[in-house]
């Protein structure tokens, strides 16, 4: 019977065109209704405000997987920094300012990709803007309490190694740590790294093939190679490009290229510098040579930590989906997705909406760095009507900043919200837990649902959806793999 349903539900899935749509007598999923927890959840916006950090090099790190040799741990930034804000709304209103400009830099750089214009052409702002592995595994910690929807984890830089968080993003591929001495360098939670002091600190001349891949870079005195990051928001990083040993928990790897960054500004607070876990040939994983690696996102709200590992091969129990790759922009991981399901209902929206066309735009990328899921508009529109159709028990509230769609669910200490799944090849579903799609942005109630409409014609699978799921990214086989509650 189970078979026979498999095979009905795919022939349903794939053979329905032009529209992804079956009607839900066919399409049940076994929980068309998911548990919001929301006592907890405005527990947890309480405790975030009054939390003190935690000193990260006396806490107990989570187990790495018994098959993967490499593993940093990964943190929340609230368990790292002390919020500045007065509540948690105004926490969540600086978190989803800092998050527009992060997808706005992440769309900058494909429409400029797609138009064949030269990041060279895109200078930073501000000032100081002139040009002066096998296997691993590390901690990830979340960046929520100053506004930002970043990871972090505690990497070593040079010999002797100097300690510094840094931003994991699959949405960059350069490695970059912020170096004395600093015409403009940010504040950030560790003393400045000083390449004097490393001994395995090698400057790249420009003729090197590390050089050479750079989207940005200069010569200076006919030798020394200076690189150039501009993120597409007024954020940028510029200094030496240089090769460093770079350590994860116990392991060391010589020779990464890294910048050494002399001029750095933007929504980089609090890390002192930013770990590339693109698909691009500067990236770390493929310095690595990694043909795995993948994260798991703890809560952007709490103080324990998950892990970062690499070469650790997919769970057979993982849910996986094609990874693909656009000709125009090597660096994002773009997803395989077929549709999306509220209440075990398929959204009437043709698979060309998570499609890359011909010249480069469309599909939906996975990051890490963006907090909240954006989709094209009538996508958006699509799941959000299909999301309230669902919810019409619920007590409405305001919008919030980029979110139409809101509750207040003061009076309840839990409620039942549809389902929302998404949807890879060959009929396999991912559903999402309630806590990732309808997320508190006060502490007195008031929730919303946590995804975005955009123009762009990119779309991006967001963190905040992405909590509690190890998410591997299968290099060699080209596919993605979901294994919830894996942190």
């Amino acid at each position: 019977m189970g078979l026979l349903f498999c095979v009905f539900f795919a022939a349903c899935f794939f053979f329905t065109a032009p529209f992804v749509h079956c009607s839900r007598s066919l399409l049940q999923t076994p929980h068309p209704t998911a548990v919001l927890d929301v006592a907890g959840a405005i527990e947890k916006t309480r405790n975030v405000l009054s939390s003190t950090p935690i000193d990260q090099s006396l806490s107990a790190s989570p187990s790495p997987s018994p098959t993967s040799f490499l593993s940093l741990q990964i943190y929340p930034r609230a368990s790292v920094h002390k919020t500045s804000h007065p509540d948690y709304k105004s926490l969540t209103i600086s978190r989803l300012e800092r998050d527009s400009a992060r997808f706005t830099s992440l769309a900058t750089r494909l429409d400029l990709s797609v138009s064949g214009i030269p990041k060279s052409d895109l200078k930073p702002l501000g000032k100081g803007s002139e040009f002066g592995a096998e296997d691993l595994e590390s901690p990830i910690v979340s960046g929520s309490s100053q506004g930002s929807g970043e990871y972090f984890s505690r990497v070593g830089i040079g010999k002797p190694q100097s300690q510094v968080y840094m931003v994991l993003d699959t949405g960059s591929d350069v490695n970059w740590v912020q170096c004395a001495p600093c015409a403009d360098c940010y504040q950030q939670s560790d003393p400045i790294f000083e390449p004097s002091l490393s001994s395995s600190y090698s400057p790249l001349n420009c003729e090197t093939q590390q050089c050479k891949y750079l989207d940005d870079s200069e010569c200076r005195n006919d030798r020394t190679c200076v690189y150039e990051v501009s993120y597409g928001d007024g954020s940028y990083t510029v200094g030496d490009f240089v090769t460093e040993t770079i350590t994860l928990g116990s392991n060391s790897v010589n020779n990464v290229a890294i910048g050494c960054g002399h001029n750095n500004e933007g929504l980089f607070v609090g890390a002192g510098g930013l770990l590339g876990l693109g698909g691009g040939p500067l990236s770390f994983p493929s310095q690595l040579n990694a043909t795995t690696f993948s994260y798991c996102l703890v809560d952007r709200d709490s103080d324990s930590a998950s892990t970062l590992e690499f070469d650790s091969a997919l769970p057979p129990n993982a849910i996986t989906a094609p990874l693909l790759r656009n000709h125009q922009l090597d660096t994002f991981y773009y997803l395989g997705l077929t549709g999306i399901s509220v209440g075990g209902e398929l959204l009437p929206v043709p698979e060309s909406a998570f499609q890359i066309d011909e010249s480069g735009n469309g599909g939906i990328i996975i990051d890490s760095g963006t907090a909240v899921t954006r989709l094209q508009t009538d996508t958006y529109n699509a799941l959000r009507d299909a999301f309230v159709k669902g919810t019409k028990n619920l007590p409405s509230a305001d919008d919030v900043a980029l979110f139409d769609t809101c509750y207040n669910l003061s009076s309840t200490s839990s409620v039942d919200v549809p389902t929302l799944s998404f949807h890879f090849p060959e009929g396999k579903v991912l559903p999402l837990p309630a806590k990732n799609y309808v997320i508190p942005v006060d502490s007195d109630g008031t929730f919303c649902f946590a995804f975005a409409p955009t123009s762009s014609t990119l779309s991006i699978i967001g963190n905040v959806q992405q909590q509690g799921t190890r998410v591997g990214f299968d290099l060699g086989n080209s596919r993605v793999g979901f294994v919830p509650d894996k942190c």
